[in-house]
């Protein structure tokens, strides 16, 4: 499977049962990214407890899947492991680590589409459009769940950028920030991705039109007016703790 089959596989919700011939590691997959998902829609909240056994009857499958998800989100620090009372989800990010990830984006971003205006396929440009028609086709749901969706593709949005720019070091650091499950936790606003599919369009123009200065304008400005749209959630009454 290439990366942007990876990145597109599926974030759906889980079906009933184990399907014959599913391996242990592709269902580990499918719960890791359901629960994703559950973080980003915010059906699973933050400060909540997860119980093993509660999601494995949930999602119908063995709690041996479930482990497996949960073990690889708390190595990327999505969930806390806590010593005899199980996971339990962190709170919202502080104030302090969502200018700290904002500035590590505008150093990297930018850089990223720059490259990738030089270096990205056709292939590339073509999957970057798809993945902007797939948001597009999310932009007017409702609910947390069309919500957290759209934030799952935003993220593979900017990853594919990433791969367009052939650099790995750059891909690898922006995808341990996990910058857009903290931020569409942050906020469920219809405005945010309104105004985050124009910005997008510009990036793929420029990258597609192979005008790097273009594309690392574009990046850093969506990235700056993305900041805004969060910080002003600090500015009117979120405490330096991320809570209200």
């Amino acid at each position: 499977m290439d990366d942007e089959a990876m990145i597109a596989r599926g974030r759906g919700a889980m079906t009933d049962g184990t399907p014959p011939g599913r391996s242990r590691g592709r269902l580990a997959d499918e719960v890791y990214d359901t629960l994703l998902g559950q973080l980003m829609s915010l059906r699973i909240e933050p400060g909540s407890r997860v119980t093993i056994d509660v999601l494995a009857r949930e999602l119908g499958v063995s709690q041996t899947p479930i482990r497996d998800a949960l073990n690889r989100m708390e190595a990327e620090g999505l969930v806390v492991r806590v010593p005899h009372a199980g996971y339990h989800i962190p709170p919202q990010i502080t104030r302090q680590r969502f200018e700290d990830m904002l500035e590590l984006r505008l150093l990297l971003e930018p850089a990223a589409a720059r490259r990738s205006a030089e270096r990205a396929s056709l292939q590339q440009v073509a999957g970057l459009r798809r993945m902007l028609e797939e948001m597009a086709e999310l932009e007017g749901g409702s609910g947390p769940t069309a919500y957290g969706a759209f934030g799952l593709r935003d993220a593979a949005f900017h990853d594919l950028v990433a791969l367009g720019a052939e650099n790995q070091v750059i891909r690898e650091a922006l995808a341990r920030l996990h910058t857009h499950v903290h931020l569409f936790r942050l906020l469920h606003d219809a405005q945010v991705t309104h105004l985050a599919m124009a910005e997008h369009e510009e990036v793929v123009a420029a990258i597609a039109a192979r005008d790097p200065d273009a594309a690392a304008y574009a990046m850093r400005r969506h990235i700056l007016l993305s900041g805004e749209r969060f910080r002003r959630l600090f500015d009117e009454g979120m405490g330096s703790d991320g809570m209200a």
